[in-house]
């Protein structure tokens, strides 16, 4: 992805779209977004607010989705600064930004992290594909050659191999980056696994988009808002049950929940930077490159959540379990923070 450098050129854009007074409304960075990033923009916020001049920021978790409906709302202090995003902006995300006149905005990838089945420790280790998954989790799958509503209720009805007990999945809403890459990584990969449904890709791309994207909406796979916490309170309660979230969550749960491998990789820190296992993603903030000039620290801000101090690989974010980039694509994400690079992904 090539990107070019407008810190320059949208000077006379922010001062024109945020007057004076909005200025005065507020000056303290406001952030919202991703359920997934929320920890790490929090805690350098914190950090951010004790080591400058400037206030911490106010971050919120609003979900990935959410967020970006909340970012790309306009210019000018009624509308957030940054959003987090547990997958990259999508075209139509991009063109409402546009439409309302966010036209200058930076992306910043802060590193990666793993989407992660969990359950209690106390509970069956679980190893499944990406396959299994999708028929366990999927409205529609393929029995005796027919795609028909799914029948299973128990994870042993799909493969002898899979614990003898009731399918049941805390999982994020559609409004969630994770459930937006959980759908992509595994659902999508699991559901071309099975003929009948890859023949529809060719003849009927929307039926099989259906197909492969539609999660069972019969009680087994429940969504559980887009706090993740929630899902990881649930398991300790539920010792049957399995839930979807960020690989951080179960980094600082590891005392009472564990880590599904898939498709026989376990989810740890090394296999996730090395993308060895199947579902793992990169993250992002996106900065609203207008206010800039009027929201005091905002650049500060953005560069201080990809320094190697917050970001690096003894960085304080790695320390609540996010996956660093390498030292060389950090001090490139580092440059396009200070410099305010133009988002061109489309």
């Amino acid at each position: 992805m090539q990107k070019s450098l407008t810190l320059g050129a949208i000077a006379g854009l922010a001062l024109a779209t945020v007057s004076t007074n909005a200025l005065a409304q507020r000056d303290t960075i406001q952030v919202v977004g991703s359920s997934t990033v929320f920890p790490f923009s929090s805690i350098a916020a914190e950090r951010f607010g004790q080591s400058s001049d400037f206030p911490a920021p106010v971050v919120e978790s609003t979900g990935t989705g959410g967020g970006m409906q909340l970012f790309c709302g306009g210019v000018g202090t009624e509308h957030p600064d940054a959003t987090g995003a547990s997958r990259a902006m999508t075209e139509n995300e991009w063109g409402t930004c546009q439409a309302n006149g966010v036209t200058e905005v930076t992306e910043l990838q802060l590193g990666y992290d793993g989407i992660v089945l969990a359950n209690a420790v106390e509970s069956p280790e679980l190893n499944v594909t990406r396959a299994q998954l999708f028929q366990a989790l999927a409205a529609e799958v393929v029995v005796d050659g027919e795609i028909v509503e799914n029948p299973y209720t128990n994870w042993s009805e799909i493969d002898a191999s899979l614990p003898d007990q009731p399918i049941m999945v805390f999982g994020p809403p559609p409004t969630s980056g994770t459930r937006d890459a959980w759908v992509e990584l595994v659902m999508v990969e699991g559901c071309e696994t099975f003929e009948e449904i890859a023949a529809l890709e060719e003849t009927d791309e929307d039926r099989f988009d259906e197909v492969c994207e539609r999660m069972r909406e019969d009680g087994l796979f429940i969504e559980a808002g887009e706090n993740d916490n929630l899902i990881v309170q649930r398991l300790t309660a539920e010792p049957d049950a399995y839930g979807i979230f960020g690989f951080s969550f179960l980094d600082v749960n590891r005392d009472s929940l564990k880590g599904s491998l898939i498709e026989n990789v376990p989810p740890t820190f090394e296999n996730i930077q090395s993308f060895e296992y199947p579902v793992a993603r990169p993250l992002f903030l996106y900065i609203k490159n207008a206010h800039r000039q009027v929201i005091p620290g905002l650049t500060e801000f953005a560069s201080e959540l990809v320094s190697d101090r917050a970001a690096g690989s003894e960085g304080y974010m790695v320390d609540v379990g996010l996956i660093p980039l390498s030292p060389e694509d950090r001090a490139a994400e580092q440059d396009e923070a200070a410099n305010g690079t133009q988002f061109d992904r489309y």
